[in-house]
This record gives C-alpha cells, sequence and structure tokens, in this order.
C-alpha cells in the first residue's frame, strides 16, 4: 500500500488565511507547547498567532511559500485550531480559494 503525501505540504493556504485564536494554556508560559514570541494577547485568557490578525493574515510560523511547498515550523506544538483544521474541509476550500488553488 503506497500513501499519498498530504497535500498541506505543498498549501499552506490555512496558515496564510485565518485568524487563530487559541486558550493561554496552550503557550509554554502556562504550561503548553506553543513557543513563547509566536503569539500575542488578545484577552487575559485568549492569545492569537502573531501574523494572523493582520489584513492578509499568514502566521509567524509558516515557512516556504503558499500553494508551492510550506510548512509549519512549529508542527508539533501547534496549537488546538491548527490541530483541528481538517484537509479538505469547507475552510479549507475557502482557504486555498483565497490563493488560487483549487479545492482538494
Amino acid at each position: 500500500m503506497t500513501t499519498t503525501p498530504s497535500a498541506c505540504l505543498s498549501c499552506g493556504a490555512c496558515c496564510a488565511g485565518f485568524r487563530v485564536d487559541f486558550s493561554v494554556h496552550e503557550s509554554e508560559e502556562h504550561g503548553g507547547c506553543v513557543p513563547a514570541g509566536l503569539s500575542v494577547e488578545v484577552t487575559t485568557g485568549i492569545l492569537r498567532m502573531r501574523g494572523t490578525d493582520h489584513a492578509r493574515p499568514r502566521c509567524a510560523a509558516l515557512t516556504g511559500q503558499v500553494g508551492q511547498q510550506a510548512a509549519c515550523g512549529i508542527y508539533e506544538w501547534r496549537p488546538s485550531p491548527c490541530r483541528e483544521f481538517e484537509e479538505g474541509s469547507d475552510a479549507c476550500a475557502r482557504a486555498r480559494a483565497r490563493h488560487g488553488l483549487p479545492s482538494l
């Protein structure tokens, strides 16, 4: 049986298409895994991945070029919204469309 690599490895559209908010408890400072310096405080209980609140969002952890070769620089430590994002979902299709990429 052969496995095909995830389309996410050449995409990255979700990382450059959405605001990513998560609990402060997911940050290193509060016992979680999201590295310090990659988030900004939204409220006392909510953080946002740095770069995702811009008019043209691009997560600070995204490496490479959207649609060609992209990767999460903190994949093992990414916050829950990123872990829960589903390849091929409606949200995935919307993110890909914003970057001129076809749905999966």
